[in-house]
């Protein structure tokens, strides 16, 4: 061992003895006895200044820490709290279901964790999104200036962490996340060549039902909606041959093609647009006043378990950073700048080798998987493995197709949205491509 080497390896050694790396946390309010996973909270400053605190929960993985894959899972929105990733979609405990009574609401385990094959950082950001704030008044952001704060982050939290400096990493998110992590997977990218940065080692990304080419997605739930049989044939006839595939930024002039826009409006705005199998019961972001009956019943039950003061103490959360917590800040001053760029930000990371799985609730309207499918037909690239069904327990789970560039695409069957719709299925999609299986 060559005494350069001798150096970095004590250099890291030192940091991991002195950094502040977070608390453990053993019990939370809500879950009965010690948690059976590993948990740890705490915050990242960004800047000279540290006055944006980017607050983080990290579960080590219930399998081998040690060489298991590192992911860093982010939130859609932009501004929802990555704690709706880790009690709802991908974590290893969720909230029972059950009315709630002025008491802790309760924490049950999952049998579908990302965190049996990875460990995993959920980062509450922007800043202003979950637990993170800010000592100053909030500054409007950008995608891409969000993308050189996480950046900050990583580099940050690695060096708290250096022990998984060797762990494969993957960016992982849903939804909006689709504008960030493509960007991030390349700024990580270039970062590796800078001189003093410990490198990442990315190995791809993960991304679900995301955002890419707005306009592309958009346009795409008419065909959607036609394909649901929620329109008929003559108004899908119609739209076609008057809008010409443009159903949002119509011509003010094109008179009939607004007409029809509001006849497909008045067949589907009644409908969940996250999953129309699912009762649109009431808004999901008024959880104050939401029926113990509705599916989104248990955003009220996540708020309330994150505003009880237990909860709070548990987590480490400094007194007087965030008055309440919400699942979904909507008054985080943002720009959203990216926009359609994040389809030759996947082309500039398949350039460089990374892998890439992109999946798709096949039930949900917001962003179709045929959108999906048509951005990255976009690409260009040529099929190795054509559209085949993946499965599980010899049932049908959902269609994939796989690429020269080491993508995949992947169809949820019956998923809406997000993971949280379908848990054990996406866990399973997860852990097969992961592993490097071919769908």
């Amino acid at each position: 061992m060559n005494l350069t080497l001798k150096f970095l390896l004590l250099l890291l050694f030192v940091l991991s003895q002195h950094a502040d790396s977070g608390s453990i946390v053993k019990f939370l309010p809500g879950f009965e006895g010690p948690l059976p996973f590993e948990l740890e909270t705490g915050y990242i400053g960004i800047g000279k200044k540290e006055e944006e605190q980017l607050f983080y929960y990290f579960i080590k993985s219930e399998n081998n820490p040690e060489e298991d894959p590192l992911l860093l899972w982010l939130e859609g929105g932009p501004g929802s709290s990555s704690l709706n990733g880790l009690l709802m979609e991908i974590g290893p405990v969720a909230l029972k279901s059950e009315v709630y009574n002025g008491t802790v609401p309760s924490l049950v385990s999952t049998t579908y964790s990302w965190t049996k094959m990875a460990s995993i950082i959920f980062l509450d950001q922007p800043v202003g999104a979950g637990f993170s704030y800010s000592r100053t008044p909030l500054n409007k952001t950008t995608d891409t200036n969000e993308v050189k704060i996480i950046y900050e982050f990583l580099q940050k939290w690695l060096s708290k962490h250096p022990q998984y400096l060797s762990n494969p990493f993957y960016a992982t998110g849903s939804s909006y996340a689709g504008m960030i992590v493509p960007a991030l997977v390349d700024k990580i990218s270039k970062g590796n060549y800078i001189c003093c940065n410990p490198p990442i080692n990315i190995q791809g990304y993960v991304l679900g039902n995301p955002m890419t080419h707005y306009d592309i997605e958009q346009n795409s739930r008419i065909p959607f909606a036609h394909g649901m049989s929620l329109i008929s044939d003559e108004l899908y006839t119609s739209m076609k041959r008057f809008c010409k595939g443009n159903y949002f930024n119509v011509d003010p002039s094109n008179t009939k093609c607004l007409e029809l826009v509001e006849e497909f409006h008045k067949c589907i705005d009644d409908l969940n647009i996250y999953n129309p199998l699912i009762p649109d019961c009431q808004d999901p972001s008024d959880t104050q006043n939401i029926s113990p009956h509705c599916y989104y019943y248990k955003y009220h039950l996540q708020e309330r378990w994150a505003n009880t003061e237990s909860v709070r103490k548990a987590l480490q959360i400094k007194k007087g950073s965030k008055r309440e917590w919400v699942r979904f800040n909507h008054r985080i001053p943002y720009d959203q700048d990216i926009k359609s760029n994040s389809v030759p930000d996947h082309m500039k990371n398949s350039a460089n080798g990374y892998r890439s799985l992109i999946f798709s609730g096949d039930h949900d309207m917001a962003l179709p998987s045929i959108g999906t499918q048509a951005w990255i037909k976009s690409l260009n690239y040529s099929i190795t493995h054509d559209w085949k069904p993946w499965m599980i327990n010899n049932q049908i789970a959902g269609y994939a197709r796989t690429y020269s560039n080491k993508m995949t695409f992947a169809t949820v069957k019956g998923c809406g949205h997000t993971p949280e719709y379908l848990p054990e299925e996406t866990s399973i999609l997860f852990k097969m491509w992961l592993s490097g299986q071919l769908l």
